[in-house]
Formats: structure tokens, sequence, C-alpha cells
């Protein structure tokens, strides 16, 4: 290769940019990062703008997906899929045009990337691209999202959602409760409940809880509950009214 792939990274997280574009650096023969996007509509943009080689592309945003992305270009690029759901298909991407990382990203992975795109070819066409993709589509796998990412000072932390209890909001940031303690997170609590698997239930405005560290559930005045979960300050969320009829459908009181 005589240059190095110009790239963009789409993802609607702030942590997980920065963490792959500093990845990234470890390849400057290889990579040379020229932009990054949030959504789908500024990276579209973008993409039309400085026609990059190669973008790392998020599947699940808010409101737009990857894929929904990837439909609306007149010409794709090569694709290197960067998400945390884990079954998407894994062998439709086995193909000259995308490749798949799984967040969080490992450098190990990461080189077989760099391996594999010597293989690539920058004349894909769009059509044969987006037939790979109506595959993946059709098979209808389960998204399985396993890990949320957060920034503390300069260092980018991987909580997995298996360890953490519930989510509330607290003002513009959310906080989790996980096993490791308290962490912040950019993500709103509506962008997060359109993300978390089916173990997760928003129980109130401002909570998501993780069913699978619920003790036990009360009824409480005015058509609410209140739920004590089964973490380490054994917390008691009282939930709010809205949210009565989806309770009771999950606890099938």
């Amino acid at each position: 290769m005589n240059k190095a792939y110009t790239t963009i990274i789409i993802d609607d997280e702030a942590p997980a940019r920065l963490g792959l574009e500093n990845m990234l650096k470890a390849f400057p023969e290889t990579f040379k990062v020229i932009d990054t996007a949030q959504n789908v509509t500024e990276a579209k943009a973008k993409i039309e703008q400085q026609h990059p080689d190669i973008i790392f592309l998020d599947i699940e945003m808010p409101g737009q997906t990857g894929f929904d992305l990837l439909a609306q270009l007149k010409t794709i690029p090569i694709v290197v899929f960067c998400t945390a759901y884990d079954q998407y298909a894994l062998e439709a991407f086995d193909t000259n045009s995308i490749d798949y990382l799984v967040k969080p990203v490992k450098v190990e992975r990461l080189k077989k990337t760099v391996e594999k795109l010597k293989t690539f070819s920058k004349h894909k066409s769009s059509e044969e691209i987006l037939t790979v993709l109506k595959e993946i589509s059709n098979n209808k796998v389960v998204k399985k999202m396993t890990s949320i990412t957060v920034k503390k000072n300069d260092k980018l932390i991987f909580i997995k959602l298996e360890d953490i209890a519930f989510f509330e909001a607290n003002n513009n940031y959310t906080t989790i409760d996980s096993t490791s303690g308290n962490q912040l997170s950019t993500e709103s609590i509506a962008a997060l409940e359109n993300k978390l698997p089916d173990n997760f239930i928003r129980i109130h405005r401002g909570i998501i809880i993780n069913k699978d560290y619920v003790n036990n559930i009360q009824k409480y005045f005015n058509s609410r509950h209140i739920i004590t979960l089964n973490n380490k300050k054994q917390s008691r969320l009282t939930s709010g009214r809205s949210y009565n009829n989806a309770i009771k459908a999950w606890m099938d009181l």
C-alpha cells in the first residue's frame, strides 16, 4: 500500500470515537483519520464532501442506524463496523469490502483488520455491499449489547452490562451503578433505553434497572412500586406511575 487509508470514525459515543482514534494512531501507515461524526446526518455530509477510503461505523445510533447511513450513500467506502452488539450475523461480514469489530475494540483484533485490508477492494460496488447488508437484516439475529463505554479523566472505561444494577438520570449525565462503583455517562436515559437488551427495563422517566438484580418488588400507592435491588447498597427505587403497565406486564402481577 502506497499511502494510508483516509478514515472517518462514526459513533454516537464521544469516548468510543476518541478511543478508536487513539488506537488507530498505532497504525499510521494504514490509517489517516481525517474526521469523525456522531450521527447519520453528520456522517453522510462528511463522507460525501471528503470521500474517505474507509469508515469505522457504529451500527446502533439514536434515530438512524449505520445500515441506514449506507443505504443513503451513492458510493460506499470500505466499511468496518464497530459496535457493542456481538450477534450481527458475523459470516455476512466475511467479504472483501466489509469487516466487523466488537466493542471494546482490542488491538489484536484491529491488527487482523489491517491484514484483511490488503485484500479489500476500494472499487467494490455499492450494490454488492447493500446486498450484504440486506442479507444481514434478513437474518434477524437477536442483538446483544455487552458493554458500555465511559470516559474518566484521560481513560476509557468499559463496563460490562452484567455488572450494572441500574442507570439513573443525573442532570445532563447518567449515573451508572455497577459492581465497580458509580460512573458517569454522557448518554441520556432515552438513548440508553433504545440500546439496552431486554433484561433492562425503564421504571421511571429517570431510571432503568437490570431485571437480573431485582430482589423484590412491592406495590406502592398511586399505581407505583418500590423495587429493591440486590446490589451492594440494596437500592430501593420507586417507579413512576406511567410505567405501571410495563412493570405489571414484566412481573405478571
